[in-house]
Parts: C-alpha cells; sequence; structure tokens
C-alpha cells in the first residue's frame, strides 16, 4: 500500500494560547504545521477525491483557533492529531505549534507525534 505525507506548513492563526497574563490578556500569534502520512490502497489517480484533502484540515484548525483559549500548546496539538485522524486514510500526524512573539530572541513550541491505534 502506498503511502504520502501531506504537509500543510506554517498556518499562521491569530487564538488564545498561553497561561501567563500577557498571553490571556489578547490573542497572539501561532505558527502551526501539520504532516499527514497517508496510506492508499493503490497509487492515486490524479483526481482530489482519490488522496486526503488538506483543505479540510485547514479550515477545522481555523475554527478550533476561534473556538477557546488553549492553556497548553501540547493540547492544541493533541486536537489538531484528532482532526486529521478524522481522514482513516490518516495513519500518522506531526503537529508543530509555534508561538513567535512572546520572547525578542527565540520563539516557543511544541512538536506531537500520533500515530493511529
Amino acid at each position: 500500500m502506498p503511502e504520502y505525507t501531506i504537509h500543510l506548513e506554517e498556518l499562521t492563526v491569530t487564538m488564545g494560547l498561553g497561561i501567563h497574563a500577557v498571553e490571556r490578556a489578547a490573542p497572539q500569534r501561532v505558527v502551526l504545521s501539520v504532516a499527514m502520512t497517508c496510506r492508499y490502497d493503490a497509487p492515486p489517480e490524479d483526481r482530489i477525491d482519490a488522496v486526503v484533502d488538506y483543505d479540510f484540515l485547514r479550515n477545522e484548525i481555523h475554527m478550533l483557533a476561534s473556538s477557546k483559549h488553549f492553556e497548553l500548546q501540547e493540547t492544541l496539538c493533541d486536537q489538531i492529531a484528532a482532526l486529521a485522524f478524522a481522514d482513516p486514510r490518516v495513519i500518522r500526524v506531526r503537529v508543530r505549534s509555534m508561538k513567535p512573539d512572546i520572547y525578542p530572541d527565540a520563539r516557543i513550541g511544541c512538536e506531537i507525534e500520533r500515530a493511529r491505534q
């Protein structure tokens, strides 16, 4: 069975994320990257309905980011991974979140990798 990895790189959202007072006071930029490893029964034909369409994930991430304030990047990453697994052809997912504006000299992030059980 062929496998392909689909990348959604550096999707920038403005959202509530963090435990510190300054992070709770206003939404901040969060940069998200997702890699979904997809397994197909055969090499896909050249049609969008033959593969995992990343549009659904981008849209769902935007809705998730606007739905509530997240305390932890770990929680955000786990929920994004769960969104990716909505398509049964996704067998593995890697999610990275980065907060680029917390420190003047560094970005703060989290990365998780999950596999379908």
